[in-house]
């Protein structure tokens, strides 16, 4: 060790003679840990309409989810027969950002067709 009194290092084991400190990097966080602070996920839920054609479906999912057209096709066929389907699951803001999406798509060129389909979202818990 350094005899020079105003050496702040003086009493550090885990220095050497140049003055300089060894700094122990923190442990790992066990999966248990990261896993309780996961970020809820969302489901956002497409609705069945007999005011849209599986044309504006499939485009519909193909512009705002980047979804291939076997994705669309799947998804439209699951709305029809089953009246709601799972488009994404993110997180809530995305979830809510892709409802509103849908929401403000607009209508089909179907005659009737009153504006765009509907939308909700759900925790995927």
């Amino acid at each position: 060790m350094d005899d020079n009194p105003m050496n702040p290092f003086d009493d550090d084991p885990n220095t050497d003679d140049g003055g300089t400190s060894t700094v122990v990097a923190p442990k790992k966080k066990r999966q248990a840990d990261r896993d309780a602070r996961e970020v809820p996920r969302y489901h956002v839920i497409l609705w069945d309409s007999d005011d849209h054609t599986f044309d504006y479906v499939e485009k519909m999912l193909r512009e705002l989810f980047g979804h291939t057209k076997e994705q669309c096709e799947k998804i439209a066929k699951a709305v029809d027969e089953e009246g709601r389907a799972i488009v994404l699951t993110t997180t809530k803001e995305h979830a809510e950002l892709k409802r509103d999406q849908i929401h403000a798509y607009g209508k089909d060129n179907l005659e009737g067709s009153k504006g765009s389909m509907w939308a909700t979202i759900e925790s995927a818990d």
